[in-house]
């Protein structure tokens, strides 16, 4: 099989005299891998999430087709199905709806207020949809628009779910850690497993087996309800999500973009290598190690490892104790192993990922971006929805800058905070006792900001570049262009995803920029899923 292109399709980076790049992680192939389905060509059909799009996999020769890109009419599928006419049934989970794919190509919505839409399945001319969130539904719909009926309600987030031998619903109950078997005419259930690793997809093999991923755990398991037994096929790691088969063959997809073959029990095959799905926030520590957020994710990458899959290493994620959430923006905290994260649902923590240990600094915010510390150890964060810029001393949080546009990067030098205001397309300065003042504008769309050897670095993500600004003057110097940062190439703008339920918060994209002490700049390459190191002339 040879390797495919990464997801990103662009000229490449050009820098300015005497600057160099390397890449401290490849490229992914996908954005997130959620939902997996084979369809009567043999191909697995991928939905994923993060960039809206749906993908078919040939696992054979490993080529790829985009069937809906990124613009297109399906918006943020999970999980999908099949019916006997060739028919795609998805679930669009920021949505609420869930919609049909005709072979001609055409979309529609066949249901529309499915708050966290996510299980779908097919048996027997019927279509069976639920919803992963607390207080869950599931529901049999209607193809041509009349009122769906209720299956089963008061769930504690159910997920991929398939009909099994005796034709009940199968259903992984991420919120009690079980799989229940429901009744599809009457909705009473049985638990036929718990004490698993959270399971989030139940799929059902030649023999009438369960297959069965755990996102937590990152455990695949065959469960045979009528023997009572259960082996683990394979430990892939944690967020996995979804199962399919291809004849007897397995495979497996992971929320980190991942498509995994299981050839026999302890023996996979990568197909697609994990990746990252963005990445957002970036920060180094006094190490010289740099933290990733990514979403679902946080990564501890060691700079100077070779570009590849094990150099990043798993450092929490949101179904792991003591993750404070959709993690978004981050810095440096005051002790090693701390960082202070801004997340998706709105909160800024202290997290200790090692320790599986949060101290939440303030909740109840709207879209959080960047955070920065001053040297004193206090935290000044960005809240993209309302235009305000807040500091944490202590145990006081309060507003030193309100009513700007959408403000996203934050970086402190000396007793000034700057800040990148991407709908104004400016970075401003931040005093005590001052008004803002604009530092530079006539930018399209700054994100990331960092500091480094008395300068500003800034990323612009609608122009693909990296600029060096002097604080004092607003000089700016442009240290590269071309970079893999925002929209995917030919296109405006990134997706603007809504939230999760709980668990995300709304999916705005954060090309960050971070500073090592020797002076090399480490961007969120987010339109291909890597890690950039950019170093000055030396």
């Amino acid at each position: 099989m040879t390797a495919p292109p990464s997801r990103y399709s662009g000229p490449p980076a050009a820098l300015a005299e005497g600057w160099t790049l390397a890449r401290l992680t490849q490229p992914s192939r996908l954005a997130g891998a959620n939902g997996i389905r084979t369809g009567a060509d043999g191909l697995i059909y991928v939905a994923s999430v993060p960039s809206s799009s749906v993908t078919a996999f040939n696992p054979d020769t490993g080529v790829m087709e985009t069937i809906s890109p990124m613009d297109g009419d399906i918006v943020a599928p999970d999980d999908l199905v099949f019916d006997e006419a060739g028919n795609l049934y998805l679930t669009e989970i920021t949505e609420g709806r869930v919609c049909m794919r005709e072979p001609n190509g055409r979309v529609r919505v066949i249901y529309g207020d499915m708050p966290v839409a996510n299980p779908i399945t097919w048996h027997q001319g019927r279509l069976i949809a639920g919803e992963c969130r607390m207080d869950a539904r599931i529901m049999e719909l209607s193809l041509d628009g009349g009122a769906p009926r209720l299956i089963k309600d008061g769930i504690p987030m159910a997920n991929a779910f398939d009909v099994g031998p005796d034709g009940r619903l199968y259903a992984p109950i991420m919120g009690a850690n079980e799989i229940w078997a429901i009744d599809l005419a009457s909705g009473a259930h049985e638990v036929v497993a718990g004490d698993l690793g959270v399971p989030d997809a139940v799929k059902f093999d030649s023999k009438g087996r369960i297959v069965t991923t755990q996102v937590a755990s990152g455990q695949v398991l065959r469960i045979d309800v009528q023997a009572g037994t259960r082996e683990t096929l394979a430990e892939i790691g944690p967020g996995l999500d979804n199962v399919t088969f291809v004849g007897a063959r397995i495979f497996i997809s992971s929320i980190n973009g991942s498509l995994t073959e299981i050839l026999e029990p302890g023996k996979v095959r990568p197909l697609v290598e994990r990746g990252l799905q963005w990445p957002l926030g970036l920060a180094v520590g006094a190490d010289g190690g740099l933290f990733v957020c990514d979403g679902v994710y946080g990564y501890n990458l060691a700079p100077g490892r070779t570009a590849n899959v094990e150099a990043l290493q798993l450092a929490g994620m949101i179904f792991w104790p003591g993750c404070p959430g959709y993690l978004r923006g981050v810095a440096a905290g005051g002790t090693p192993g701390e960082w202070i994260v801004t997340t998706g649902t709105g909160s800024v923590a202290r997290y200790r990922p090692a320790a599986g240990k949060s101290d939440f600094i303030g909740h109840g915010y709207d879209q959080l971006m960047g955070v920065a510390t001053t040297a004193g150890g206090a935290a000044i964060f960005a809240e993209y929805g309302t235009g305000t810029v807040h500091i944490a001393d202590g145990g006081e949080v309060r507003a030193i800058a309100t009513g700007l546009d959408k403000p996203t990067g934050v970086a402190v030098i000396g007793d000034a905070a700057f800040v990148a205001e991407a709908g104004a397309g400016r970075i401003v300065r931040l005093q005590r006792g001052a008004p803002v003042e604009t530092l530079v504008d006539g930018l399209t769309r700054p994100e990331g900001l960092c500091a480094s050897g008395g300068k500003l670095y800034a990323i612009d993500s609608r122009a693909r570049t990296l600029l060096e600004i002097d604080p004092d003057s607003g000089a700016v110097f442009t240290v590269a262009r071309n970079l893999p940062v925002g929209a995917p190439f030919g296109a405006t703008t990134m997706p603007w995803l809504g939230p999760i339920g709980d668990m995300s918060g709304p999916m705005i994209n954060f090309a960050d920029v971070a500073a090592g002490a020797d002076g090399t700049l480490y961007v969120s390459g987010d339109a291909e899923g890597s890690v950039l190191a950019i170093t000055p002339p030396r």
